[in-house]
């Protein structure tokens, strides 16, 4: 695994070590859900392009000239088949430019609702905790659904010739897992490794140094570093289970679950780490989870700036009274009732990450960024909030008091138009007979 994801960026010498260190297959993964829900929603990638073209260059030339397989997982962020082919499209430019020889396999995970409605109706569909039941309604509210894919298409990708597969929706482990485990590696080390190496050089003491080597055998696997400056620990390679993941020794997989409770790390020399132990149980039910995400209405945002001492010591009163007067307000100006919009008021430099659970209560800050953001069914209603709010904004006093002061709006104009919000509505499983059933699998090729 080069780099956390496609994108990211990597020393180019790293993925030329990776050859020289007889890797069999280049994995990357292409996504993920950790920038929320927008780019599912919207079918768009959070990578830039150019970032992204410029990995993949590296990867496909050194693959080539290693005559090895890469795999790209989660194409496009959210891994929907607008994600796929954006990949694609930029694989058979790097393909002529390069003179390169591509046999292309494309694996696409999005799923309709009609289709899905037939397996809800049919009991197949239950909720991850704390997703409540689904219902139908809220997959007709779906702008995109992916199914998250396991190994088994990608190997059967590899068996049709490719030697660029490109997956829609898929675990950040089965890229890395489909090779060793189509050449009858054990279960419960495959699975542990690839989740070690999911993210590159993360399970590394210089995460940013490049990716890792994993190698699998019988017993186990041994992961090493491909930076040179850098090096694998027991600690930084046992560590990675927690990254992501609510249960430091247990994982989902959508044919079971990683048990490593019983793993052993052992520093095999001062740059590698051999870990042994690991099991695998296999599922009497094999599963695809969902991932949705649907419209939740339009926002505006407008950042203003307090250094006040005096205002800054009574921060709560002085946001308190900001939203009372706001609401009270909006009633009469706009016929609106608390159930057609939403208002907030993020504090950056006192609580704005933490928010309630801010540990540090009693630290007055030197200046707060506020962030007023207004949401409403449309984008004309919350910027009509937004602009209405800009005067308490850059004039509120404190409660009680009657001197106007004046604070910093970030720009002109000072409202900032977000455009539509999407939420996560979708977090389920389905019961399959099959793990291709869900996918589609199309491969091409591109000659030099």
């Amino acid at each position: 695994m080069p780099a956390g994801y496609v994108g990211a960026g990597f020393p180019e010498a790293t993925v030329y070590r990776a050859r020289e260190l007889h890797a069999d297959v280049i994995a990357i993964d292409g996504g993920s859900t950790d920038s929320g829900p927008h780019y599912l929603g919207t079918a768009t990638a959070k990578s830039a392009r150019n970032a992204v073209a410029r990995d993949l260059r590296h990867i496909l030339l050194a693959a080539r000239d290693a005559d090895i397989p890469v795999i790209v997982g989660s194409c496009g962020t959210s891994g929907t088949d607008a994600g796929v082919d954006w990949i694609y499209e930029i694989a058979l430019e790097i393909a002529e430019t390069e003179e390169l020889d591509l046999s292309i396999a494309r694996i696409y995970s999005e799923q309709t609702a009609s289709e899905l409605k037939r397996y809800l109706a049919e009991n197949r569909i239950h909720p991850l905790e704390p997703a409540a039941d689904l219902r139908p309604e809220t997959l007709d509210r779906c702008s995109h659904i992916v199914g998250v894919l396991g190994h088994e298409p990608i190997l059967d990708a590899l068996a049709q010739g490719a030697n660029l597969v490109l997956t829609g929706r898929a675990t950040d482990t089965a890229l890395i897992a489909a090779v060793p485990l189509g050449r009858g590696m054990p279960d419960g080390p495959v699975w542990h490794g690839a989740k070690t190496s999911e993210c590159g050089g993360l399970c590394t003491t210089k995460p940013q140094s490049g990716g890792v080597l994993v190698t699998f055998d019988r017993t186990g696997f041994t992961v090493e570093p491909l930076g040179d400056d850098a090096a694998c620990t027991p600690t930084s390679v046992a560590a990675h289970m927690m990254y992501e993941n609510a249960d430091p020794f247990r994982m989902r997989e959508p044919a079971g679950t990683l048990d490593t409770s019983g793993a052993r790390y052992l520093q095999a020399d001062d740059r590698r780490v051999r870990v042994e132990g690991s099991r695998f149980e296999s599922a009497d039910q094999y599963t695809i989870k969902l991932e949705g995400a649907a419209p939740a209405g339009y926002q505006t945002m407008i950042l203003v700036g307090l250094r006040s001492p005096t205002v800054l010591a009574r921060l709560d009163e002085w946001c308190d009274g900001v939203l009372t007067y706001l609401h009270h307000n909006i009633a009469e100006s706009f016929g609106l009732s608390p159930a057609d919009y939403d208002l907030q008021l993020r504090r950056y430099g006192q609580d704005g990450v933490l928010g309630k659970y801010e540990p540090d209560k009693s630290t007055m800050p030197r200046e707060v960024g506020i962030v007023f953001i207004a949401t409403a069914e449309d984008q004309a209603t919350a910027t009509q909030l937004a602009k209405f709010a800009n005067p308490i904004l850059l004039h509120a006093p404190l409660p009680g008091e009657t001197a106007l002061p004046s604070y910093a709006f970030f720009g002109s104009p000072a409202e900032t138009e977000r455009g539509q919000l999407h939420e996560f509505v979708l977090s389920h499983t389905v019961n399959v007979d099959s793990p291709h059933e869900l996918f589609r699998t199309l491969v091409s090729v591109a000659h030099a």
